[in-house]
């Protein structure tokens, strides 16, 4: 395969509580076949929390794209997004693409998965909107005093549209 076709594509999605807690993780070929991926990832998406802190407090920000993270390596780089209710979205995109290939040449510019927080940020209103799912059931203190129902976000309908999103991003895409 040559390396002119290979492009960047997302390698995980995490949805991370107000409270630093993961509600989410979703992995993405070629890492879902790899027994330690989701473990490492999580590694991962929380060590992207205290850059989301800073950037989240810079008061100059007009946007809740809060962009490039942390390049990890030449493959791997944390790209962020932060709702108003303090909600955050991590997208870790892989610079070798789904068949793990290095690619020359290639990068993401600056606001290319501002269609894939979108997409992400419309999936987690409508799970709010879900009169079924109460978010304060999943915050620490709720877990840690027995009224809580865990950190996980269980809805098959979030998580299949997540997946959708995942699979379908792509550099220079308008819309997911």
């Amino acid at each position: 395969m040559s390396s002119t076709s290979i492009t960047p594509s997302i390698a995980c999605i995490g949805v991370i509580g107000k409270h630093d807690n993961p509600l989410h993780i979703s992995l993405f070929p070629p890492h879902t076949a790899q027994p330690s991926a989701h473990l490492e990832f999580s590694f991962l998406l929380n060590s992207s929390l205290d850059i989301f802190d800073l950037r989240a407090r810079d008061r100059n920000r007009l946007d809740q794209d809060l962009g490039l993270l942390h390049a990890v390596d030449e493959r791997l780089s944390v790209w962020g997004w932060e709702t108003g209710t303090g909600t955050r979205f991590a997208v870790v995109l892989d610079m070798w693409g789904r068949e793990g290939v290095q690619a020359r040449g290639m990068g993401v510019r600056e606001g290319e998965l501002k269609p894939a927080f979108r997409a992400l940020q419309t999936a987690y209103i409508q799970l709010l909107q879900n009169p079924f799912y109460t978010p304060d059931d999943h915050t620490p203190m709720a877990v840690a005093k027995g009224r809580g129902k865990g950190g996980a976000i269980t809805s098959r309908k979030f998580i299949k549209e997540v997946e959708r999103i995942g699979l379908a991003w792509r550099p220079g895409i308008a819309r997911v």
